[in-house]
C-alpha cells in the first residue's frame, strides 16, 4: 500500500504527557476542524485521544459558507485544523469564519493550525501593480483574532513576519523526509540531496547533514512564468549518484519532472523526490508517472487519498504525529524546540 503513516513514530520519542484535560493550562483542550482535510484532523484527534468538536459547516445556495458550533466551547483552549489548500478561497473563508465563530463563542484561546498556507507564493511584488497576497491573507487571519498560528513549511519563511502581533510557529516537514530517506537504506557515500533552487539550499543542507549524505547539489533555473521554467543548470557533481530532490511543494509537476530528467542526463543513477505539500494540479500525476522519478514522497498536509490511486510512484507520510505533539506542547505551554531539533 502506498499510503504510509509510520504510526507512533513521534509520540514515542517524547516524555509521556498527562492527558489533555488535566495538563498545564487548566483549560480544556478541544479540536475543531474545517472541511479541507478531515482525514488529517481525525488522525490528530485520535493521536491525542480526543474527538473533534461537532460542527455544522455548509453553504447557502449562493455559495455563502454557513457555520455553527454544536457544543459549548466557552473557556476552552481551541485548536482549529484547516489547511487552505484547493479550493483555496473556500477553505480560507471557512478558516476565517471558524476563528470568528470561536471568538464570539468565548473560547479562552484559539490556535489556527494551517498545515498548508495558501497564497504563500505571492510573497512580494515581482511586477508593477500586483498584490502581495501572502501579506493580505496574513492580515485577514490576524484580524479574526487567533492567539497563535501553526504552519508547516511555509513557501517563504518570512511570511511569519506578515503577522504583526500573532506568534507563528512554522514547523519543518524535513524530519519526516529524513525518516523516509533512512528507511530506503541508500548507500550514504553515494547519496546527494538536491535543492531545486537557490532558496532551498539551507533546507537541503539540513536534510543532508541529518542523513549523512555525500553532498548537496543545486539546480539553477530561469523561470518564464509561475509554472514554466525555460532553462536549468545543475551545480555540482552527480555522476553515478542517488539524487533526492527536496522541495516545499509540487504544483503541476513540470519543473520537478524536468529537473529529474536533467539529473539523469548528468549521470544520476536514480532520482527520488520529497515535497511537503503535494498540490498535483493539472497534469502533475501523469507527468510523474511518465517521468524518470523512482518515487515521490509527500505529506498529508493536503488530502492525497485520490492521488495515490492515480500514481503508483506516490508515497504519503502523515503529519499527524508531529502536529499532535505540537498541539499538546502549545496547550501545555511547553517548548516546541524538540520538534525542530529531532
Amino acid at each position: 500500500e502506498n499510503f504510509t503513516h509510520f504510526p507512533n513514530r513521534v509520540m514515542d520519542r517524547y516524555t509521556p504527557s498527562p492527558p489533555p484535560e488535566v495538563a498545564g493550562t487548566g483549560y480544556l483542550l478541544k479540536l475543531v476542524s474545517g472541511t479541507a482535510n478531515m482525514e488529517l484532523s481525525e488522525g490528530i484527534a485520535r493521536q491525542l485521544g480526543l474527538s473533534l468538536e461537532p460542527t455544522s459547516i455548509g453553504q447557502f445556495a449562493d455559495g455563502e459558507i454557513n457555520i455553527q458550533l454544536l457544543n459549548n466551547v466557552r473557556g476552552s483552549d481551541i485548536f482549529i485544523v484547516q489547511p487552505t489548500c484547493p479550493d483555496v478561497n473556500k477553505n480560507l473563508m471557512e478558516l476565517l469564519l471558524l476563528i470568528h465563530t470561536l471568538q464570539l463563542s468565548s473560547a479562552k484561546r484559539i490556535t489556527a493550525v494551517i498545515p498548508y498556507f495558501g497564497y504563500a507564493r505571492q510573497d512580494r511584488k515581482t511586477k508593477p501593480r500586483v498584490p502581495i497576497s501572502a501579506s493580505a491573507v496574513a492580515q485577514l487571519i490576524e484580524k479574526m483574532g487567533p492567539n497563535r498560528v501553526v504552519t508547516v513549511d511555509l513557501h517563504c519563511g518570512q511570511i511569519q513576519g506578515f503577522f504583526h502581533k500573532t506568534p507563528v510557529d512554522n514547523l519543518f516537514g524535513e524530519n519526516e523526509f529524513v525518516r523516509y530517506i533512512e528507511s530506503k537504506n541508500f548507500d550514504k557515500s553515494n547519496l546527494v540531496i538536491v535543492s531545486p533552487d537557490a532558496g532551498g539550499v539551507a533546507g537541503a543542507r539540513r536534510v543532508a547533514d541529518k542523513v549523512h549524505a555525500k553532498s548537496v547539489v543545486t539546480i539553477l533555473k530561469r523561470r518564464i512564468s509561475a509554472n514554466v521554467v525555460d532553462e536549468m543548470q545543475v551545480v555540482g557533481d552527480i555522476q553515478d549518484t542517488i539524487c533526492v530532490i527536496v522541495d516545499d511543494m509540487i504544483d503541476t509537476g513540470g519543473t520537478l519532472c524536468k529537473a529529474a530528467g536533467l539529473l539523469k542526463e548528468k549521470g544520476a543513477s536514480q532520482v527520488f523526490a520529497c515535497a511537503t505539500h503535494g498540490l498535483f494540479n493539472g497534469p502533475a500525476l501523469d507527468r510523474i508517472n511518465q517521468s524518470v522519478l523512482e518515487e515521490v514522497c509527500v505529506t498529508d498536509s493536503i488530502p492525497q487519498k485520490d492521488n495515490i490511486q492515480k500514481c503508483d510512484k506516490l508515497l504519503v507520510i502523515s503529519l499527524v504525529p508531529m502536529l499532535a505533539e505540537a498541539i499538546l506542547r502549545i496547550h501545555q505551554e511547553r517548548s516546541l524546540s524538540a520538534l525542530f531539533q529531532q
